[in-house]
């Protein structure tokens, strides 16, 4: 494994959202001196914090599957995830809703899940989901340490038993079509593989490898951090200050001062400039790169993954038929992938998520309100209506969505609302994400693995990268992944011993209360 030669004691990380404090984790308990330098006012990057009218509104992702991978970053500097995030563990993890008014709640325990199937679908899709459940967790057992959790630098490095058993299994056929091996109820087979949009490609064409992310979401547990997902980048935070980083809040890096092929200092916006021995940027790739001052040569122009409409609706009423999470499916399928990744139409018949965290932390509204969060999958700016374009489309999709929530049986949402905060592809762009969209750069085969953006850049012997743009790719655990990749490229520090996959716990995580002044709004 290639790392930063040279001294490195000091490394200035730039973004203190989930990879850029796993990495300072990481960093510290190899004994590094770590800067993090954040434009924000506090951590979190895009899993941040809004007050909205007393609602506290999680501005990222709502989804927290292998806890364990934070714990590990806990861990590296003596401390654990358990201190600082009490987690709760979603039974159901998912409820899923069909056009046809057919519901399913989605259990990551075998035989609940099992039981509803045979109940939704009969025996032999019974059946086909035990088999489906092996399969998935043999999947994940042939991927994760050399291929998920590893720094690779060249594709022969890939020459391993390992992706003989990778491609036995199927994985370098398509997704849908090996869901549809084990699986008849097109319903079902929704529900092994919506999990492919989180990665930018339609099941049809998304790898079979790809079913890695269902196996997170559907075998091995979902849970709920109390205080929102804002709870672990707070709590990542102030384990790393507990063990000696610095922090500067409200600071934007805007240049790196460069001799004889390393970085030498980090300047701010206002002036200040921090000497370093290395930095790693955490930044979107865009970013990251016009600070280096380099964009590395690609024989294909890097595609982006969907982005998302986001509703948060603060409401003086909730409706029963809805889970923490809900799937609530249109009737259309391709056509949708198709509108979302080809054609740039914002889906005529829309499959959403909509989270309602009160049902766990009431703490997050006023005394008797609730809090719902509303996506919408929708096409990046290259593909769909530009950033701008949304200024006026923005507000009649609003109306176009709570629309349709109502026609799906949530009656009087509309009437209901008492607050509200929209988000757009304009306001993704506002943050500086390329395309318009939160989830970066799409896992095709061409940006997959030793294809996708390297952590290392060429020409810059001290600066690293990490983040959904970079290895292993979009999502909280691969984040938090990349965090450490990062750390190990300074730090040489190889991680979990190879060929001994790491196991997710089936169970919560042991937990206690949070220390004091834990769960306080930011």
């Amino acid at each position: 494994m290639r790392t930063v030669p040279g001294p490195t004691d000091h490394v200035v990380v730039v973004g203190a959202g989930l990879s850029g404090l796993a990495c300072a984790l990481h960093l510290l308990g190899a004994g590094r001196r770590v800067t993090l330098v954040e434009r924000d006012a506090g951590p979190g990057g895009r899993a941040g914090r809004v007050e909205l009218g007393g609602h506290l509104l999680d501005t990222g992702p709502t989804v927290l599957t292998m806890p364990h991978l934070a714990d590990e970053a806990f861990a590296a500097v003596g401390d654990s995830l358990a201190r600082h995030v009490e987690l709760v563990a979603l039974h159901p993890a998912y409820r899923a809703r069909f056009a046809d008014g057919s519901s399913l709640d989605v259990h990551t325990d075998g035989a609940a899940m099992e039981a509803a199937v045979r109940q939704f679908a009969g025996p032999a899709e019974a059946a086909g989901y035990r088999e489906l459940r092996g399969w998935l967790e043999r999947l994940y057992r042939a991927q994760m340490d050399r291929f998920i959790d590893a720094n690779t630098d060249s594709p022969f490095r890939l020459l391993h038993p390992d992706l003989a058993r990778l491609a036995a299994l199927g994985g370098f056929g398509r997704l849908e079509e090996r869901i549809g091996r084990f699986l008849s109820d097109p319903r079902l087979r929704r529900v092994f593989s919506f999990q492919s949009l989180y990665a930018g490609v339609a099941p049809a064409r998304a790898l079979a490898a790809y079913a890695v992310i269902a196996y997170m979401d559907t075998v091995a547990g979902v849970w709920f951090p109390k205080g929102g997902m804002h709870a672990l980048p707070r709590g990542m935070a102030k384990a790393a200050a507990d063990a000696g980083a610095r922090f500067r809040w409200s600071a934007e890096a805007t240049g790196l001062e460069r001799s004889a092929g390393r970085v030498r200092a980090v300047r701010l916006a206002d002036g200040e400039r921090i000497p370093c021995d290395a930095v790693v940027l955490t930044c979107e790739l865009p970013t990251a790169y016009r600070l280096l001052g380099r964009t590395p040569r690609r024989l294909l122009r890097l595609r982006h993954s969907p982005s998302a409409v986001v509703l948060h609706a603060g409401t003086d009423r909730t409706w029963p038929e809805l889970g923490h999470h809900t799937l609530s499916f249109g009737g259309a399928w391709e056509r949708t992938f198709e509108e979302l990744t080809r054609t740039g139409r914002l889906m005529s018949d829309p499959s959403l998520l909509i989270t309602r965290p009160t049902a766990h932390d009431p703490s997050l509204a006023p005394p008797g309100g609730h809090l719902h969060y509303v996506l919408a999958p929708c096409p990046n700016t290259a593909v769909g209506p530009p950033a701008e374009a949304w200024r006026e489309l923005g507000p009649r999709y609003r109306d176009s969505l709570v629309a349709e929530l109502e026609r799906r049986g949530l009656t009087g949402f509309s009437a209901a609302v008492r607050e509200e905060h929209l988000v757009t592809p304009l306001d993704w762009t506002a943050r500086g994400h390329a395309r318009g969209t939160p989830f970066s750069v799409s896992h095709t085969l061409a940006q997959t693995g030793p294809f996708r953006p390297r952590n290392l850049v060429r020409g810059v012997e001290n600066a690293v990268l990490a983040g959904c743009g970079t290895t292993p790719g979009v999502g909280v655990p691969t984040v938090l992944i990349s965090g450490k990749l990062a750390a190990a490229r300074i730090t040489a520090h190889t991680g979990a011993r190879r060929g001994t996959a790491k196991r997710p716990p089936t169970v919560p995580l042991p937990h206690t209360p949070a220390r004091a002044g834990g769960h306080d709004r930011p």
